[in-house]
C-alpha cells in the first residue's frame, strides 16, 4: 500500500515514509478552520513553544525592527510611514492603526489591474507618498516592516476575499499550485494535499498555508517571505524558481491566502 502511495503521489524520489500519528484525530482550536490546519500543528512541540513565548520567539527582532522603521522618515518628501497612517499599534476605540489591514492581503489593485500583496504595497508607499528607495524583498528592512505590519493583526483570522476582478487572478495561482513541474513531475498539491501529515525524509509535511509568513525558519535562522518559500519548494522540484514578486508567485498568494481564510494570523509564526 505504501509502494503504491508513493507512486501515485510522484514523490518517491523524495522518501515519503508513513504517516505522522500525533497530527490526526486531534482538536486544534483556532489553528484548523473546517478542513484545513495551520502548520503550527505539524510544529514539535518544542517548536511550538518557541512560537508561544513571545521573548524566546527570534521572529521578534524583526518585528522590533519594523516598529522603529514605521517612525523612521525616509525619501525626498520627508515622510515616515507613521506620517500617513499615524501609530501602527496605537489603540483607538479598541482598534490598532494597523489591526486587521493584513487578513486581507492580497488585494486588487485598480491602478495597476493586478493583485498586490503587502510587499508590494509597502514599497508603493514607500515610492509613491515617501519617495524613498523600494526595499529588496528578502530585506532586512522589508522582512522586518512586513512583519510589523502583519503582527498588529495577530490572532485575526485571514478574510481574502476573491469576488470581483481578483478572481481570474485566483483561477491562475489555482491552476499553478495544481500543475506539475520540474524534473521531478510534481505539483504544489502533491505534498501540501495528497500527503500532509507525512513524512517526507526527515520532515513532516503540513498543509503549506500562508498564515504564518514571514515565518522564522530555523532552517534559515531568519524569517523569510511567503515568496522565498515558493522558490524553495520549486527548486526542490527541481524546476526553474520564478522571481519573488512575480505575477505567477502573487497570484499563486491570492489562491494560498484563500486557502488559509478562518486560520489566525500568527506573525511571526516558527517553523524548522
Amino acid at each position: 500500500m505504501l509502494r503504491k502511495l508513493l507512486i501515485l503521489s510522484g514523490i518517491a524520489a523524495l522518501g515519503l515514509a508513513s504517516s505522522f500519528p500525533a497530527s490526526a484525530g486531534s482538536d486544534w482550536g483556532v489553528y484548523q478552520a473546517g478542513d484545513v490546519r495551520s502548520g503550527y500543528t505539524y510544529a514539535a512541540p518544542e517548536t511550538q513553544a518557541i512560537q508561544d513565548d513571545d521573548f524566546a520567539n527570534p521572529g521578534f527582532i524583526w518585528v522590533d525592527y519594523g516598529k522603529e522603521l514605521w517612525s523612521d522618515v525616509d525619501g525626498a518628501a520627508g515622510k515616515s510611514c507613521a506620517s500617513c497612517h499615524g501609530d501602527a499599534s496605537a489603540m483607538k476605540d479598541g482598534v490598532s492603526g494597523m489591526k486587521g489591514v493584513a487578513t486581507k492581503y492580497p488585494v486588487f489593485d485598480a491602478s495597476i489591474g493586478k493583485p498586490i500583496n503587502i510587499e508590494q504595497q509597502i514599497n508603493k508607499c514607500r515610492v509613491n507618498n515617501m519617495e524613498a528607495e523600494p526595499y529588496k524583498w528578502e530585506s532586512k528592512e522589508m522582512l522586518s516592516m512586513t512583519s510589523y505590519v502583519k503582527h498588529q493583526s495577530h490572532g485575526m483570522p485571514v478574510n481574502v476575499d476573491i469576488s470581483g476582478p481578483i478572481a481570474p487572478f485566483y483561477e491562475k495561482g489555482k491552476t499553478f499550485y495544481f500543475k506539475r513541474r520540474g524534473q521531478l513531475d510534481m505539483a504544489c498539491s502533491n505534498c501540501h494535499i495528497d500527503n500532509a501529515g507525512n513524512m517526507i525524509r526527515a520532515n513532516l509535511l503540513s498543509m503549506g498555508l500562508a498564515n504564518g509568513f514571514p515565518t522564522y525558519r530555523l532552517k534559515w535562522q531568519k524569517p523569510g517571505s511567503l515568496h522565498r518559500r515558493f522558490r524553495g519548494c520549486n527548486s526542490q522540484v527541481r524546476a526553474e524558481p520564478y522571481k519573488s514578486g512575480s505575477d505567477e508567485y502573487v497570484n499563486l498568494e491570492v489562491f494560498l491566502t484563500h486557502r488559509s481564510n478562518g486560520l489566525p494570523i500568527e506573525t511571526p509564526a516558527v517553523r524548522n
